[in-house]
């Protein structure tokens, strides 16, 4: 069995997770597909008169029926009782089940409680069960035997997926698939009801699932990349994007605009500047202004600049903080005012055709808070929070910014031996750009006032070469090698 890895430029930097089988970027899941299985079985009948069904997912419950399966009793209880009048919300709560938890044989969610997706929570007594029911029906035999039909199913989406995900990074000059350690995958699951899209973005994973559907569903499988891409550039940018949050109240009036965008702002942003770049690599200025109605006030910006990017020849993720530090908040609120967003009439069809909101891991919130309160100075409750990150932190990235910033209250404090140690452990851990920068900058000037010149001018020679470093950070550490010069 042979599925596609997307290409080259991916799989040098994103390894197939750890499965049975080798498992590519566009591919299907084990466990997903025994969470469809158990459910199709208990009573899950969404969509099934619609001739877009994967004929797998009747032969699958046809074959169910003929076996004797003790555990189904209680798994149809578990059902009924977290049964969702809403089709696609019960679809997505058992699809946020399965990208949680792990596989055969006994499907646990392994994460820490404070980190599992609210949808989740309420179906954690389904681990238990999905194993019984895994071995009672012989699921692994049924997941080979159905391994055909899922090649199929993945076919018409091999070379056009290929494609766009190398116009995408092609456009945003992008080397790699995103910040290191980051890992986009394509799920398709032929035994959920047909003509949906979800998308989950869980720590290091950003994953979208494709069910049966006439036409491949290629739209929303370019616009889930470019998310992918360009959300992490608006946590970077955060700091700038705060300036130019007041914009946002225009986005209040948008009644056919997701909550989520509107309580969000960076994500708003990223929302915005995915449809500006569709729309200049479609050649659809329409579209802008179609985007703008909906409620992302700012793709007119975006679809304005993108023009200068494209004309020199830093990547989008070196580009993007001066782009966003040019919003011009008058220029803007004037544009703003008289739009005549869309009325709800207007709406679009009840399946999304975007891809729904990240979910925002706890320590991002705990981290935010603790850079306020370092920045008003109130040390001891900054420190705390910085502590608490730590503990919440899953990814690398998290941690090393938990430690930079107990560094910083370090040197506040006028500890520099606690902050060289603390600035020594965020380096170890994979910061993002803007950080890992700032750390190096910190130390070069720690280990110049001790007069190691020659480490010292290490630290600011490695912060410049930082891929993604604030021009600020650039600039200190510039003024550390002329000191260390004289």
């Amino acid at each position: 069995m042979h599925r596609l890895v997307l290409p080259a430029i991916l799989a040098i930097v994103l390894p197939a997770r750890a499965t049975p089988a080798e498992q590519g970027q566009l591919d299907a899941s084990q466990t997903l597909f025994t969470v469809m299985a158990a459910i199709n079985a208990a009573g899950y009948d969404a969509g099934l008169a619609s001739p877009n069904n994967n004929p797998l997912r009747a032969a699958i419950r046809a074959e169910l029926a003929k076996r004797n399966i003790p555990s189904l009793a209680a798994l149809k209880v578990f059902f009924e009782q977290h049964h969702r009048t809403n089709d696609t919300a019960e679809l997505s709560q058992y699809i946020s089940f399965a990208l949680t938890a792990g596989g055969p044989p006994d499907f646990a969610v392994k994460i820490r409680e404070v980190d599992i997706p609210p949808d989740v929570t309420p179906l954690l007594a389904l681990s238990p069960l999905l194993a019984n029911f895994y071995k009672e029906a012989g699921i692994e035999g049924l997941w080979a035997g159905a391994q055909p039909a899922i090649d199929q199913m993945i076919a018409p989406y091999h070379a056009p997926a290929s494609e766009a995900v190398l116009q995408i990074n092609a456009y945003l000059r992008q080397p790699t698939s995103g910040f290191r350690g980051r890992h986009f995958q394509i799920f398709v699951e032929p035994l959920a009801a047909p003509n949906q899209v979800h998308s989950r973005s869980y720590g290091n994973e950003y994953t979208i699932v494709v069910t049966p559907s006439a036409e491949p569903r290629l739209a929303e499988v370019r616009q889930a990349y470019l998310y992918y891409l360009l959300d992490p550039l608006a946590t970077r940018n955060e700091e700038i994007l705060n300036r130019k949050k007041p914009l946002a109240e225009h986005a209040q009036r948008a009644r056919m605009l997701g909550d989520a965008y509107k309580q969000d702002f960076l994500l708003l942003t990223t929302g915005s500047l995915v449809r500006a770049v569709q729309a200049r690599m479609d050649h659809k200025p329409q579209a802008v202004q179609d985007a703008l109605r909906e409620g992302y006030i700012l793709a007119p910006y975006f679809f304005e600049a993108l023009p200068a990017y494209e004309k020199q020849e830093l990547t989008m993720a070196l580009y993007y903080t001066s782009m966003v530090q040019a919003i011009d908040l008058y220029k803007e609120d004037t544009r703003l005012t008289s739009v005549q967003f869309n009325k709800p009439e207007a709406a679009p069809p009840a399946t999304p055709a975007t891809p729904p909101p990240p979910a925002t891991p706890p320590v991002f919130e705990t981290l935010k808070s603790a850079e306020q309160l370092l920045k008003d100075k109130e040390l001891e409750k900054a420190e705390k929070l910085f502590q608490l990150a730590l503990q919440q932190a899953v990814r690398k990235p998290e941690q090393a910014a938990g430690y930079y910033g107990l560094a910083r209250i370090a040197l506040a404090q006028d500890n520099p031996d606690d902050a060289e140690t603390l600035l020594e452990q965020t380096l170890e851990l994979e910061p993002e750009a803007s950080i890992h920068a700032w750390a190096l900058v910190y130390l070069g000037k720690l280990k110049l006032e001790v007069g190691e010149r020659e480490k010292a001018a290490i630290c600011f020679q490695d912060a410049l070469k930082v891929e993604g470093a604030t021009d600020l950070a650039r600039t200190e550490a510039q003024k550390g090698l002329q000191q260390i010069s004289k």
